[in-house]
């Protein structure tokens, strides 16, 4: 079978397309036949070598596939059914400790850039009804991050106010679960093009953080001074200042991303005063993976897809994400 691999030191240009021989299901494993992956920024993290992996590491946290055969023991799969990966395998529910974030495909374990894989039936969970392979290997990573930001660390409901960063996957999700829940929505970018495709999808503010600058003070001033519910941060150390400006008293912060670093300053003084509340999101458990489905099918929610790519073309899809041309999520075509 084809896999999509990293040779260390790491770097888009040495993923390689090997073949490998096909795994087979030992017991309490699931054989899936995958149909596609999706780009995270996780991902490309690992591609670039900035997590370190084996050499030869299958990559891809994310996959969806149909089930072809059952290890011994296996009960409630049956050939036929479309698994859906977690992104970690090890987190059931409750309280995500390092031992339960230990074994993430693609980084900690081979991962879904093959054409098949074997892994414990409790490591996929279904995916949603009506749902093709390439939009359910979106959800994983992207749609849980946004999910668990909203609904599993605090309780957005509706009348909320939910600030958004920009458009790539995490946040478009955000934008949708957050209008889906009845809530109000602020986006930001710096392309008008997408506030536009934003607004389209329901935003009810835009704001171009190129123009805007203090982005935040415009948040707090357009909500006449009450200032935003849940501010979904993407951003990092960049960001977070403008975060903390735009969040009402008692408001809360759902950090997930460092795409401007992974340090900073902090103003405290004004976190303190505004009795804000931080929480780093480290995606979600696979309880939240089946509530999230649940939501999504209640509410005919569709993920926004940008761009395919087949398998060998992994690389290229990574410069695509590189360039932030993209707007929504980048999937990865599984032949087979």
């Amino acid at each position: 079978m084809k896999v999509a691999a990293l040779k260390k030191p790491g770097g888009l240009d040495n993923i390689a397309i090997l073949e490998r021989d096909r795994p087979e299901p030992g017991p309490g494993e699931l054989l899936v036949k995958l149909a596609a992956s999706s780009l995270n920024y996780h991902d490309f993290v690992v591609a670039l070598g900035g997590i370190p992996t084996g050499d030869g590491r299958i990559l891809m946290s994310d996959g969806a596939g149909e089930v072809v055969e059952l290890g011994e023991g296996v009960s409630g799969w049956k050939p036929g059914d479309t698994a859906l990966s977690a992104f970690f395998p090890n987190w059931q529910d409750g309280e995500g400790t390092t031992e339960r974030r230990a074994g993430v495909p693609g980084d900690h374990a081979d991962g879904f850039a093959a054409e098949y894989v074997a892994m414990p039936a409790n490591a996929f969970t279904r995916a949603p009804k009506g749902y093709s392979m390439a939009e359910a290997a979106t959800l994983p990573c992207a749609a849980l991050t946004a999910w668990r930001a909203l609904f599993a660390v605090t309780t957005t409901k509706p009348g909320d106010i939910v600030l958004v960063q920009g458009s790539g996957g995490v946040s478009i999700f955000a934008l949708q679960f957050a209008k889906a829940a009845g809530a109000t929505v602020i986006a930001t970018s710096s392309s008008g093009e997408k506030l536009d495709r934003l607004e389209d999808l329901g935003a009810d503010h835009l704001i171009n953080y190129k123009e805007t600058p203090e982005w935040g003070k415009a948040a707090l001033q357009w909500t006449g001074g009450r200032g935003v519910d849940t501010v979904v941060e993407v951003g990092g150390p960049g960001t977070l200042e403008q975060s903390i400006q735009a969040a009402r008293s008692g408001g809360h912060i759902g950090l997930i991303g460092v795409l401007t670093g992974t340090s900073g300053e902090v103003p405290t003084a004004l976190f303190m005063m505004k009795n804000l509340v931080l929480t780093g999101i480290t995606v979600g458990s696979q309880a939240d993976q089946r509530d999230m489905i649940e939501a999504i099918e209640a509410n005919g929610i569709k993920p926004v897809i940008d761009s395919h790519y087949p398998l060998e073309k992994l690389a290229e899809a990574f410069a695509h994400q590189a360039s932030q041309r993209h707007f929504g999520k980048i999937v990865l075509d599984i032949p087979g």
